[in-house]
């Protein structure tokens, strides 16, 4: 077997904003497996200042893993404990080596046309008017969930935001998720959760940022509004130390990201233990190409949750695969007649 990366820079077709700043373009990369007549493709798309990868020796690390292939899937996974992404892409490459078709990695009926997975419409930051224009958009496109990133603007702006939305619809016909990006100080995110819980809010993710773990399970406890866990789950490893935190801060919710936490195997420990303990989540990309975001798509299904999840990213680029992922109003479908670009990285896929 042999194995190869490249290198791939994503365009945005307009900046992206979090309260972490804007981001014109992100990085990500491709693992390419090849045995005989087979070929199997994985993303690994660390995120720049997010992922506890973010290390100079990350594509060092690529090239280790393609010379070392011969160790099979399950012996490399265990050696990239310190990177996440790496795991995912190589999970998914090692399944699309054994696919029928290097895309088609969890055949359902999801992949054969007759289902599709309920999303939410995400809302970024930017000036006011052009998050009033987004939320304009959702509207107009009939999304039953709504999430809007917060906290780059005047806070009583976005409280301004929350406001016309729930104008137009009560939480019974919209639900609405927010995303600080830990944006707010530990010392005034209880009186900012008050103000928030005003609008009937589905939850908030990761008010705060993460590992102020006192901070975060007093919030967890007194919050109006429920608290979903993101950036806190990045870099938490071993079921031991998952464990630890989701007994310590007992958060309503947790939000995974395959490319942060480790891949299918990493999130589902993740699921495994938050059921366990009575805690919901939810499945979110983390911006990766429709290549990546086709494997969690598909992964997702299986897991049949009714939950909106986080998968309506891939139309944010100029430059992104043809694929067969089509948003129709608040739902993913897979369109199974639909081509492929995959020629970039794969030259003989149609």
């Amino acid at each position: 077997m042999e194995a190869f990366y490249l290198r791939y820079q994503m365009n945005f077709i307009r900046p992206v904003g979090t309260s972490r700043g804007q981001m014109a373009y992100k990085e990500t990369w491709f693992l390419t497996l090849n045995n005989g007549a087979q070929t199997g493709i994985g993303e690994c798309g660390m995120f720049r200042g997010l992922s506890i990868d973010d290390r100079p020796d990350y594509e060092e690390k690529l090239q280790w893993v393609c010379d070392h292939i011969h160790w099979g899937e399950a012996a490399l996974y265990e050696a990239l404990h310190d990177f996440p992404s790496i795991q995912f892409g190589l999970e998914m490459a090692f399944r699309s080596l054994r696919s029928t078709h290097p895309a088609l990695l969890f055949p359902s009926e999801f992949t054969e046309g007759k289902a599709a997975i309920p999303i939410n419409g995400l809302v970024w930051m930017g000036d006011t008017s052009f998050m009033h224009r987004q939320l304009l958009d959702k509207i107009q496109a009939e999304y039953r969930c709504v999430k809007m990133k917060i906290g780059a603007l005047d806070f009583q702006q976005e409280l301004g935001l929350l406001s016309f939305l729930r104008s137009q619809f009560n939480a019974e016909k919209l639900e609405i998720r927010v995303d600080a990006n830990g944006a707010f100080a530990p010392d005034e995110a209880l009186s900012k959760l008050k103000q928030l819980a005003v609008y009937e809010l589905h939850s908030i993710e990761q008010p705060i940022a993460p590992k102020q773990w006192e901070f975060m399970r007093t919030l967890c406890q007194e919050s109006p509004i429920p608290i979903a866990l993101d950036e806190e789950l990045i870099g938490v490893s071993g079921r031991a130390a998952k464990k630890e935190l989701l007994e310590t801060l007992r958060p309503q919710y947790i939000i995974l990201k395959p490319t942060l936490v480790g891949g299918f195997r990493g999130s589902l420990e993740w699921i495994e233990l938050a059921e366990s303990l009575g805690i919901g989540w939810w499945i979110t990309s983390a911006l990766e190409s429709n290549i990546g975001l086709n494997a969690i798509a598909q992964w997702t299904y299986t897991l049949q949750s009714s939950r909106p999840q986080g998968l309506g990213t891939g139309a944010l680029y100029a430059n992104n695969f043809d694929c067969p992922l089509e948003v129709v109003g608040d739902q993913l479908y897979y369109r199974p007649e639909k081509y492929w670009g995959l020629y970039d990285i794969l030259p003989e896929t149609n």
